[in-house]
């Protein structure tokens, strides 16, 4: 046994906002391409973990509670009403920043922005009690600038706070804060860093500095056109720079996220890091056509292709080729390789006059009566397109998940038997998917579109596995071992069979 190892905004539409409030409501609602429970929200803040749950709060005050990253709930308390929040943990506590008005939400263009603490997220926690909120900067209506839609960035190089804010009246702002305090830091002056966007976001990765921008029309359901884009610096203050040299102050912007898969107006981006080389991009969507047309949560991959984010797909069910990175050998059943009786064409002394003629393939019935009925073990190999090589995917949403999908089953395709983990830690089929945990799996696409494989749980253990992954061995033993982006034994490829 192995050991485990935009063009201007017009302000009448900005003003909508107000409007999308009230039509907010939250009851239960299942659907396998979304994110489960009631995920009803706009202007979400970044997902912040707090004590087992993620948390993320909205426009109008309070926000939704996951215990799992799949299945959201109301509950999450964010005093002071206003729009488009933002939370970051500094130290100990939670620092979350809100706009008071502004945005064309009744105050016309006469914006605030505000910070209060918190020790917790939980509100039933006794620790649970926000600080007085204080006000870090201001628009007078005049200017050219709004001051809403905050986003906060806590240098991860420096230590230093920063908050990005405005909307398409005028130019998105830079200025810094104190994380002692959360206040403004004294003498500090507002940096213009963008135009034609809002709802920023400020990230840092690997020596680059990037601007998060919603672009486009909002708060008109099916007929928003938002979508985010960004641009790049070295410095925090700018120039942010996109992928074609244009400046964001400019109007510049590389796509990040636009609409699809019956989803419309993504905005508000917000950054979640997993773990190495595996993160989620959070957003709402401002029309999910599946969900009423509801402004919903929305969670997906997070890709980097030539140091540019980009969103990445939800794994959607179907059936694959289950592909190892490191060799580009495929998992199979380890079973006895079936010959397919078929005349061999040989290249020379062909009749040019015989008609041409389509082969079928290998079929489960050519094969199955000749497999074990117990428990059969895996291995990688040369793909085929062969039954034993052919892997059904299929979501099981009432298993919970985890950010971005359900957990899923994984069978030979036209079967039941499910892949698994034995007592014994060792990778198996067995012959019955009886959706023991052993039997479900989480699938990850990580930063570089390869994906990542693990059992959510491991035989003997109470608590739901975190670091062990499909894992490849000698180009064909696939065992178990713990996650490392920086091999190819831990990545795989999903190739959809059609």
């Amino acid at each position: 046994m192995f050991t485990i190892i935009k063009e201007q905004f017009r302000e009448s539409t900005i003003g909508l906002k107000a409007a999308l409030l009230a039509a907010i409501s939250i009851f239960n609602f299942q659907l396998s391409n979304a994110q489960s429970g009631a995920p009803w929200i706009h202007d979400p803040s970044t997902l912040a973990y707090c004590d087992g749950k993620w948390y993320t709060f909205g426009t109008g005050g309070g926000g939704l509670i996951s215990e799992d990253g799949w299945n959201w709930h109301g509950g999450a308390i964010r005093p002071g009403g206003g729009a488009a929040p933002d939370v970051v943990k500094i130290g100990n506590r939670y620092l979350v920043s809100f706009s008071g008005t502004g945005g064309g939400l009744g105050g016309g263009h006469n914006g605030r922005i505000l910070t209060m603490w918190n020790k917790t997220l939980d509100p039933t926690s006794e620790n649970f009690h926000y600080t007085e909120a204080q006000e870090v900067v201001a628009s007078d209506g005049d200017e050219d600038n709004d001051a809403i839609d905050p986003g906060l960035l806590l240098d991860p190089v420096t230590g230093r706070l920063w908050v990005s804010y405005g909307t398409y009246f005028g130019h998105i702002r830079l200025v810094e804060l104190d994380p002692e305090t959360g206040g403004r830091k004294d003498g500090n002056k507002m940096i213009d860093i963008a135009i034609d966007c809002e709802a920023t976001d400020l990230i840092y990765r690997d020596g680059w500095y990037y601007l998060l921008g919603t672009h486009g029309t909002c708060c008109d359901g099916v007929n928003s056109t938002y979508n985010i884009v960004v641009g790049r610096s070295r410095s925090v203050e700018g120039p942010y720079i996109d992928n074609v040299n244009r400046p964001m102050l400019q109007g510049g912007g590389k796509m990040v996220i636009n609409a699809g898969d019956r989803k419309t107006g993504p905005g508000h981006f917000g950054r979640t890091i997993i773990a190495d080389g595996v993160e989620v991009m959070s957003c709402h969507y401002e029309a999910d056509y599946d969900l009423s047309g509801r402004s919903t949560l929305g969670i997906r991959p997070l890709l980097w292709v030539k140091d540019w984010p980009v969103a990445g797909d939800r794994l959607r069910e179907g059936t694959y080729e289950i592909e190892s990175e490191r060799r580009g050998y495929a998992l199979e059943l380890a079973v006895d390789f079936v010959r397919q009786e078929v005349a061999r064409q040989r290249h020379w002394g062909l009749d040019p006059n015989e008609k041409i003629k389509k082969l079928p393939e290998q079929t489960l019935a050519d094969v199955q009566k000749g497999w074990p009925q117990g428990d059969i073990a895996v291995r990688a190999g040369d793909y085929m397109f062969r039954p034993h090589q052919k892997w059904t995917v299929t979501a099981v949403p009432e298993a919970g998940g985890y950010l971005s999908n359900p957990y899923f089953k994984i069978t030979i395709a036209g079967t039941n038997r499910a892949l698994s983990v034995s007592e014994d830690c060792e990778l198996t089929t067995v012959a019955e998917y009886t959706g023991a945990q052993e039997q479900l799996w989480r699938i990850e696409q990580c930063t570089d579109g390869t994906f990542r494989i693990m059992p959510k749980r491991l035989p003997g253990s109470a608590a739901d596995n975190t670091e062990y992954v499909l894992y490849s061995v000698a180009d064909s033993t696939p065992i178990l071992a713990k996650w490392d982006f920086q091999s190819d034994n831990s990545k795989w490829k999903l190739r959809e069979i059609r």
